[in-house]
């Protein structure tokens, strides 16, 4: 199993480029389901994810052809609409096949993807809004059997905003006959990413980004050419980590529109920010000083940057309180970065960090796919040597994430 070696205490300087969204390609994966035309996507990152969900929908029947720059799924002869056990239980986003499945063939099966390290986040809103467009599911030894002979669309209130229920249930009722309205629908951005690839189908959707989207269903989808959005998480990641280390960093090809609530942390921090279009500079001259987040849904503090930021707050001048709204078991970080030297408690679902002049490097262990980035950030911040285990977490979301760290002065080495 491969860990990441990390030789602290070194401020970075220079500049790196955004890989394409995680978050959005998957998505936009399944969104070729919906047609027997060529979707042809660009910006889509090399990541484990990508690949899990490549393979997924290889065994559906899909052709995913990535030998250039640009990824091409075919799905004209698919013939195999079951979602497995096997790979569902590694990535939670391959529930997005459902509403895909449900609204081009009629019917599905997919495997119920059960916990996660993070917590439950169940898959009863997805479920429940097939069920309103006139879906039949049952749950048979974990999976999840769906049939509809076509779905009809529905005014679909969600119980709790859920970014891949928004996402399969837009999708689904792209091809549903009448309009559906999905109401308080998440505003995530890779939601409005997914809504312009499906436009560019040929589907009709207003409201992507709101908390009303509607959607009027139409007989049949085609192909289309989409680039995915810049990878929001990465950046905030990168901006973190030259907060807390120190100096000077470029990042280009991101969308800083889409970090709004992360810049203005950022900036109370205490670092310099200039937004040149796609290109983002930060400098951290002096110590940061600490700042309390509280994650929500978009365009609130994303819970996907809160590991991150409770490294930035670890090394700050005075204490923060990071509190965590979105998901019940997203602070497994905490006890890690206490063994780089971090004073954190927790009490209920905040986090009190009171803020250290320097950590000291130790090994620690991932649990999930942000808390790496956490510790890699902490692990930079660190004096001496800091070994983080388990980073196969890390190949899921970060393309190329100890090459671009050396790009930026980092001494990163990957060790098998």
């Amino acid at each position: 199993m491969d860990k990441l070696r990390i030789s602290g205490g070194r401020p970075l300087e220079g500049e790196v480029a955004v890989s394409g969204a995680k978050n959005a390609a998957l998505p936009i994966m399944c969104a070729a389901l919906l047609t027997a035309k060529p979707l042809s996507l660009t910006n889509v990152p090399r990541l484990m994810d990508v690949f899990t969900m490549s393979k997924l929908l290889g065994q559906m029947g899909v052709e995913v052809d990535r030998s250039a720059a640009t990824m091409v799924l075919s799905s004209d002869n698919f013939n195999n609409p079951t979602a497995a056990y096997d790979l569902v239980k590694t990535m939670r986003a391959s529930v997005l096949v459902l509403g895909p499945l449900l609204a081009r063939c009629g019917r599905a099966k997919v495997s119920l993807p059960g916990g996660c390290a993070i917590g439950l986040r169940p898959v009863d809103q997805h479920v429940k809004g097939l069920q309103a467009m006139g879906a039949a599911i049952s749950m048979e030894h974990g999976y999840m059997h769906a049939e509809a002979q076509r779905l009809r669309g529905a005014r679909i209130v969600m119980d709790l905003v859920t970014v891949t229920g928004t996402e399969n249930l837009m999708m689904a009722a792209t091809l549903a006959e009448g309009a559906t309205l999905i109401e308080n629908a998440a505003r995530e951005p890779e939601v409005v990413d997914l809504a312009k690839c499906l436009c560019a189908m040929g589907a009709k959707i207003e409201g992507a980004g709101s908390d009303v989207i509607r959607i009027d269903g139409v007989a049949a989808l085609g192909g289309a050419t989409h680039a995915v959005m810049p990878d929001r998480i990465e950046t905030g990641t990168y901006l973190a980590a030259a907060a807390a280390a120190g100096g000077r960093v470029r990042l280009t090809g991101a969308a800083p529109e889409t970090l709004e609530a992360t810049l203005e942390k950022l900036r109370e921090a205490g670092a310099s920010i200039k937004l040149h279009g796609g290109t983002i500079d930060i400098e951290m001259a002096a110590r940061p000083a600490a700042v309390s987040v509280r994650t929500a849904p978009y365009p609130g503090f994303a819970t996907d940057m809160q590991a991150q930021f409770m490294a930035l707050a670890s090394v700050a001048s005075g204490t923060a309180l990071i509190t965590e709204t979105i998901f019940e078991n997203r602070f497994m970080h905490a006890l890690e970065m206490r063994r780089l030297g971090a004073d954190i408690s927790i009490q209920g679902n905040t986090a009190v960090v009171k803020g250290v002049a320097r950590l000291q490097g130790a090994t620690v262990m991932a649990t999930d796919l942000r808390a790496s980035a956490g510790l890699v950030i902490a692990g930079l911040a660190a004096d001496g040597q800091t070994l983080v285990d388990r980073i196969y977490h890390l190949d899921r979301g970060y393309e190329a994430l100890e090459k671009k760290l050396g790009a930026l002065g980092a001494k990163v080495e990957r060790i098998k």
